[in-house]
């Protein structure tokens, strides 16, 4: 374990930005030649592109086309350091982070600190409800869902029992935003396209996919005129959407959703369910928030100031889903924006001398938003302009491809965009039992290790940090 703190040798300004999603990576590329080192920490070794998981999760796209390493994406750029480890302390006062992987530490001090942790699933006080059904935000999601959606025809092919077949041909996503649309609508085409003729026993088209969320229409932020729009459109593909209805159990045997305007409850058979309802900031915020003595809301966004610095503490921004500011919006370009907004400052203020205090606020440009909603077809909405249809599913491909890293990446999703255009098939749909029941294996190993008072290696590593990783001693590293 590393006792000393480490800086780099140069003495140069120190950085540490913690996540390499978006706004991390955003904010380390605008350092790239400039006077400072940079120390990315994330716990993970990718920079993962989360608009398009679910098209991992439904077989159009590899892990690896959305995901590359943050290694090689920095690989150009001799001032920026890579640490994979599960940040496991941050001290504002002593300026220190400190990360393990493997039982094996670090303590990096700081001169600024970028905080770009992001967000994870929300199940609103119900966690014991992702034992069952699984969020959506990460690689290792997407290939459980990958492995639930496949596994429930898989299973169904095999079944005699004609209530069981139907309970195995029932998904249900809950959550009509973006994410929960895609979805739905990917779900719909796996069924009555992809897998058409693949099965001998069961005929695919007889699938439901079912739609909940607790709102009043698909896509709030887009409107109400293109939310119709998409709901239309997924009732073409045959998904059932429920609206006004909240989810109340979800368990092995299916999902009980609550119509909010009858109070009438429903209860779903259902193998495969998807949640994609909600998001909470990682707990880092409320970490440093603590410290600093500033206030956070109830989904753990701190409420910064507006130049996205922690109260008191002007070396030390938080970006992205972590920040409550004006209202903005929990989406990717928030992030991409701060974090190039944050390295602009700290690089003004090293290279020239500037004052905090000249800092201008953080201006948000919302440059729109868009949800794919099946082959073809999805909406845009940016700013009063809204578009739907062929030319918004143009407009979604362009976009998403610009933001893709590394040429190879674009070329290939441009490619199997292309191919899935024309043709049924998915090349992507490769699952295994370890996906389908890591997850919730070491969940269980972890409850027998906490009866026993032992902490293995296993559980420790797959520990977020707010899952008291931070409160226990180190694990044995193999």
């Amino acid at each position: 374990m590393t006792t000393t703190p480490y800086r780099p040798a140069s003495g140069r300004h120190h950085v540490v930005i913690v996540g390499a999603g978006f706004g991390g990576l955003f904010a380390a590329k605008k350092f790239k030649g400039k006077d400072v080192a940079v120390t990315i920490v994330d716990r993970t070794n990718h920079h993962l592109f989360q608009p398009l998981l679910y098209q991992v999760a439904t077989g159009i796209l590899s892990e690896g086309e959305i995901a590359p390493s943050i290694r090689q994406v920095v690989a150009e750029d001799d001032n920026i350091r890579v640490v994979k480890g599960e940040v496991r302390n941050i001290d504002i006062k002593e300026q220190q982070v400190t990360a393990d992987l493997g039982g094996k530490s670090e303590v990096l001090a700081y001169d600024s600190l970028i905080l770009a942790a992001g967000a994870g699933q929300s199940y609103f006080g119900n966690d014991h409800f992702a034992e069952f059904a699984p969020g959506m935000k990460s690689v290792d999601d997407a290939l459980e869902i990958r492995a639930r959606v496949t596994g429930a025809f898989e299973r169904a092919e095999i079944t005699s029992d004609p209530e069981e077949r139907r309970r195995l041909l029932n998904f249900v996503v809950v959550g009509a935003g973006p994410t929960g649309v895609e979805l739905a609508g990917q779900l719909a085409e796996m069924a009555h396209r992809t897998l058409r003729n693949e099965f001998r026993e069961v005929d695919t088209n007889a699938a439901r996919i079912i739609l909940i969320d607790g709102g009043p229409q698909v896509l709030p932020p887009f409107g109400k005129r293109l939310g119709r729009k998409a709901a239309r459109k997924l009732e073409d593909l045959g998904v059932e959407v429920v609206l006004n209805s909240l989810v109340t159990d979800v368990n092995r045997e299916g999902v009980t959703y609550k119509d909010m305007k009858t109070g009438t409850e429903t209860s779903i058979p259902s193998y495969a369910k998807i949640w994609s309802a909600g998001v909470a900031a990682s707990p880092l915020g409320k970490h440093v928030a603590e410290q600093a003595g500033v206030e956070y809301d109830r989904a753990g966004r701190v409420m910064v100031n507006e130049d996205l610095t922690l109260g008191e503490y002007n070396n030390v921004y938080l970006i992205g889903d972590m920040i409550n500011l004006k209202g903005l919006p929990g989406v990717a370009q928030v992030a991409m924006q701060g974090g190039q907004y944050a390295a602009k400052n700290i690089i003004n203020e090293v290279e020239n001398g500037a004052s905090p205090e000249a800092r201008a606020p953080f201006d948000y440009f919302d440059k729109g938003s868009m949800a794919i909603v099946s082959r073809f077809n999805a909406v845009v909405k940016i700013n009063k302009a809204e578009v739907s249809g062929f030319i918004g599913w143009l407009m979604w491909l362009a976009l998403h491809l610009l933001y893709l890293v590394g040429f190879r990446n674009r070329a290939i999703a441009a490619f199997s965009w292309g191919l899935n255009s024309v043709s049924r098939r998915r090349w992507q749909l490769v699952a295994t039992r370890q996906q389908l029941h890591a997850r919730n294996a070491i969940n269980k190993l972890r409850t027998y290790e906490d009866e026993k008072g032992e902490r293995s290696i296993e559980v420790r590593d797959n520990m977020k940090f707010g899952e008291g990783r931070e409160d226990e001693p180190e694990a044995q590293a193999d």
